[in-house]
């Protein structure tokens, strides 16, 4: 009699499952804090805009009893009405993993490959792998997505490439010039996934809008989320916006009724009320980045700091080491070896009380003044 795992494909077998944190209060006991700083996970100190704030405390648990809309029509509806699209080109998943998983299942098959970086957001990967698609990973250069390492690995069974732009985690982007070059280069022979998590952090005219790029490329799919500037990653909403003949297709493969009726709600509240907040969340990333510069500057540390909410830095002792030595300070970070970094961190970038007590807790586990 054969075994469970002699049913299990051989590309399943392989990996190794993926093991989130636990909650804080576990992790506090563990660690003997009264107060933990979460600089792990890139999300928004601010919280969630003041409009989204009201829908959730508004929301009646009555309705928790009821099905949310099963493609989140009003949701898709601000979309449109904010992007000058069709409700019908935007897909809304439970969170952008989802929308990830969709788009590979739409268009990959057995032998089919996708495209991306060897230092990005992890997921592409991951889903492409354990879905027995091959991934190519093309290495970085100066931190940022090589578009000509990314041209020459596309062949005639590679299906998507995905561009995480500005790239997790380095923050390094993509301008509309070299944006435009690569799509007419690559001239249509595979779908471009433009992942735009990060877009909100970016004030400069020259970052390509992929609302407006895939006006004029048919092959462009864009990834926006509420998780980030947002302040909404505990409600999970991340969309995807496309042409309609490629939204339908992946619409095809994609699960309904994913996202939950309150996530819908307080997306859409959250995009109606978002110039504010965008402004104070740029402010104090900004008041943030220039706290970590000057830390790392003066201990003489190399650091990556581009787009998004985030500082890496490398690391004079290893990475897993350094985080056990932080959490006893009350301070997380994510390691980086998992995103082939290795000894480097990530810090999430947040309020002035946050980074205070990052640079008090890095100093003192490295013995230094």
């Amino acid at each position: 009699m054969s075994s469970l795992a002699d049913r299990v494909p051989a590309y399943v077998r392989t990996f190794e499952r993926y093991v989130p944190s636990r909650p804080d209060p576990v992790l506090m006991r563990q660690y003997g804090v009264s107060q933990l700083h979460r600089l792990n996970n890139n999300e928004n100190a601010l919280g969630p805009p003041a409009l989204a704030r009201e829908a959730i405390a508004a929301f009646a648990p009555e309705r928790a009893a009821v099905y949310p809309s099963g493609d989140a029509h009003d949701l898709r509806q601000a979309l449109a009405a904010r992007c000058g699209k069709s409700p019908e080109q935007f897909l809304v998943g439970n969170g952008s993993c989802e929308v990830i998983s969709a788009v590979i299942r739409a268009f990959c098959a057995p032998g089919d490959a996708i495209v991306t970086a060897d230092k990005t957001f992890a997921v592409y990967e991951w889903v492409a792998r354990f879905s027995g698609i091959e991934t190519r990973l093309v290495p970085l250069a100066r931190h940022a997505f090589d578009p000509a390492g990314l041209l020459a690995a596309v062949t005639d069974n590679v299906r998507i490439v995905f561009v995480c732009n500005p790239n997790n985690p380095t923050g390094a982007w993509w301008n509309r010039a070299v944006l435009e070059r690569f799509l007419a280069a690559l001239d249509g022979r595979a779908l471009v996934v433009l992942d735009e998590a990060y877009r909100e952090y970016i004030d400069d005219p020259d970052y390509p809008d992929g609302m407006e790029v895939m006006e004029r490329h048919d092959n462009v799919l864009v990834f926006r989320t509420f998780s980030k500037m947002y302040g909404l990653a505990g409600l999970r909403v991340g969309y995807l916006c496309g042409s309609l003949e490629a939204v339908d297709f992946v619409r095809r493969a994609h699960i309904a009724y994913s996202v939950n009726s309150l996530g819908q709600i307080a997306a859409a509240a959250a995009l109606a009320d978002d110039a504010g907040h965008i402004e104070a969340t740029r402010r104090m990333v900004a008041g943030a980045r220039g706290h970590l510069h000057g830390l790392f500057d003066a201990m003489g540390l190399e650091y990556i700091s581009g787009a998004g909410n985030f500082v890496m830095v490398r690391a004079p002792v290893p990475d897993t080491l350094l985080y056990r030595r932080l959490m006893r300070e009350g301070v997380m970070v994510r390691t980086m070896t998992g995103f082939r970094y290795p000894n480097w961190i990530r810090v999430s970038l947040a309020r002035e009380q946050a980074m205070e007590a990052f640079a008090k807790a890095f100093r003192k586990v490295l013995d230094l003044p």
